[in-house]
């Protein structure tokens, strides 16, 4: 577990009342802001999947964050990352992506991957910050027209 000031970074279950309502949010936002065919979120039955370590950031018992890494052959997913309106801009998704980070350090993959829209201004600073560089499509995505895809290497 990662701790910052009444913050807690710990495993969680993308089922539960206060992750599912925050992935519920995640996806609302992303269908407002983005087509149909250039949305790729994941349900939560998808995120409870072996593959997938998923994570909630928790402050005094609320669930504040979620985020997840999906291992894949050769490379960790960056997947579900989301902040509550109310808890953005303290922290929780710099906490979450460390936790991330770890866990894939953890499993010894050598990098990190994602993929945002290019309307997330937060998201996409966010990532720079934590030294994500854009790259090209990868796995089974697209290359859909607001997509933004970033890697980090981590050795």
């Amino acid at each position: 577990m990662h701790t910052a000031p009444g913050l807690v970074i710990a495993p969680g279950d993308p089922r539960d009342p206060g992750a599912a309502a925050l992935l519920r949010q995640s996806h609302d936002l992303m269908r407002a802001l983005f087509p149909p065919e250039e949305n790729f979120c994941l349900d939560p039955g998808a995120l409870a999947a072996p593959d997938i370590r998923f994570f909630v950031a928790l402050r005094e018992g609320e669930t504040v964050g979620t985020g997840a890494l999906a291992l894949c052959d050769g490379y960790g997913e960056v997947k579900s990352m989301f902040v509550d309106g109310a808890a953005r801009g303290q922290g929780v998704a710099e906490a979450l992506l460390a936790r991330i980070e770890a866990e894939a350090r953890a499993q010894a993959l050598p990098c990190l991957r994602l993929e945002t829209g290019d309307r997330l201004e937060a998201a996409l600073r966010l990532y720079a910050r934590h030294g994500f560089v854009r790259r090209g499509p990868f796995g089974d995505y697209p290359d859909a027209p607001s997509s933004v895809f970033m890697e980090k290497y981590l050795s």
